[in-house]
């Protein structure tokens, strides 16, 4: 299993901004789906925030559109959501996620790669 390395997250109050980044260099250099995950502690459901396609498709969850975006940073090396207008009901778990081909899947099932897993804290 790939794995993927995140970095970023924290803690913040409510109206506050986040960016989380995960290395995943070996994934863009072919066609890809990346995407971000996030979990409630305690939950075993993975819910799928963001994904980006190498076909330039970009997916958001309607939960945080308008607020959260999902780029690769200037190094062409990094995926990099960045998580602005944030609510206490985005506190959870973040995970990136890669898989090869374009096609983005909401079943996090059908990603292979994950990284380590990033704690989000949003106080109100």
């Amino acid at each position: 299993q790939v794995q993927l390395v995140q970095s970023g997250g924290g803690s913040v109050q409510a109206g506050g901004s986040l960016r989380l980044s995960c290395a995943a260099s070996r994934f863009f250099s072919g066609t890809y789906c990346m995407a971000w995950f996030r979990q409630d502690p305690g939950e075993k459901v993975r819910e799928r925030v963001a994904a980006m396609a190498s076909d330039g498709t970009i997916r958001y969850a309607d939960s945080v559109k308008g607020r959260f975006t999902i780029s690769q940073d200037s190094t062409k090396d990094h995926l990099v959501l960045q998580m602005n207008s944030l609510k206490p009901e985005d506190a959870a778990i973040y995970y990136c996620a890669g898989k090869v081909g374009s096609t983005c899947y909401n079943d996090p099932g059908n990603y292979p790669a994950w990284g380590q897993g990033t704690q989000v804290t949003v106080s109100s």
